[in-house]
């Protein structure tokens, strides 16, 4: 497994901040879990071109979490 860096843009620690505060309504645990997965997604990458390219912006791949949410990476 090669060496990167993440880095979360403002965009998508904003995201994060929204799906975080949608759940906690529901559940604050359930929104602790959604988070820790959508943090914990980008260290299962063990090569650059693991994921699909996204539908959307092809620059880019994505690692779908939960079915709901995808992680664009490149």
């Amino acid at each position: 497994m090669g060496n990167y860096t993440i880095f979360w843009t403002n965009q998508a620690k904003q995201d994060l901040k929204n799906i975080y505060k949608y759940w906690k309504k529901k559940s604050v645990p359930g929104a602790k879990n959604v988070r820790s997965d959508i943090l914990k997604s980008p260290k299962t990458i063990y090569y650059a071109k693991q994921y699909q390219i996204d539908d959307i912006n092809p620059n880019y791949r994505r690692i779908v979490v939960r079915t709901n949410y995808k992680v664009l990476y490149r």
